[in-house]
């Protein structure tokens, strides 16, 4: 149904569609264009035109640019179609598979907003370098932010809209809202980085048959004392004073 959608609308694009071509830039392995079905292979220098769908193999990776200097790196096995709405030129890409880089480039002091598509989220940009990857299995979108500020919102559900900065990742579920202000990825990689530093730490203060952990405290095996010096022993009692009876005669 998408691919046929694709191709009506290339009977009815605007007369100035060529403008808003993407040339390629660099080119590995598999990469191509679908024509009536078909894959054409593409190489350096070849045009992506509006509403063509750009399909890379196993070892396919290809670095696309348009007309105002941003880029479109897509990597392998991944599937996307360039500008599939014409009506909107702010709409980029639809990621439909795999894995894409956008760098939308600064126009100066003028804003730059652009749309990126995939089948469960809307990410809006207006200057920035991020990552967009569409899982195949249940078409949940992960957006890593590289650079800038990117706003994601659900593309089938209502709701808030998660705002994106340099360093942050992001999952979209088809069947769940957006958490405002909750960033899972980040969380997760923050949870994670604990536990890793906590391991370091016992590994370098633990003896054999103990584990000291950070502060000071620890648990010991039997006969251990946790790492602290033990209290000195009593001192032994004074000897008896002497006998004060007189010694006998004999």
């Amino acid at each position: 149904m998408a691919m046929t959608s694709v191709v009506c609308l290339g009977q009815f694009l605007p007369s100035d569609a060529g403008n808003y071509a993407a040339k390629v830039v660099t080119l590995t392995g598999q990469v191509s264009v679908m024509k009536d079905f078909q894959p054409w292979a593409l190489s350096v220098g070849d045009s992506i035109q509006v509403t063509q769908r750009v399909v890379t193999g196993a070892d396919g990776h290809a670095l696309l640019q348009v007309t105002d200097g941003s880029t479109v790196e897509v990597y392998p096995n991944s599937t996307f179609v360039f500008r599939q709405n014409p009506g909107n030129w702010r709409d980029l890409i639809d990621v439909f598979l795999g894995r894409v880089r956008v760098h939308i480039e600064h126009l100066g002091t003028t804003p730059n907003p652009n749309r990126v598509l995939t089948p469960v989220a809307v990410i809006s940009v207006r200057g920035t370098t991020f990552d967009v990857t569409v899982n195949d299995d249940d078409e949940s979108t992960t957006v890593e932010v590289e650079d800038g500020t990117v706003e994601v919102r659900h593309a089938l559900l209502s709701g808030n809209a998660a705002v994106l900065n340099a360093g942050s990742v992001y999952r979209v579920y088809r069947d769940e809202p957006i958490a405002q202000g909750i960033n899972k990825g980040n969380a997760a990689r923050q949870a994670l980085r604990i536990v890793v530093n906590v391991i370091a730490i016992v590994g370098r203060t633990s003896g054999p048959g103990r584990i000291s952990l950070p502060g000071g405290g620890g648990t010991g095996s039997v006969g251990d004392t946790g790492g602290k010096t033990p209290p000195p022993a009593a001192p032994p009692p004074p000897p008896p004073p002497p006998s004060s009876l007189p010694l006998l005669q004999h």
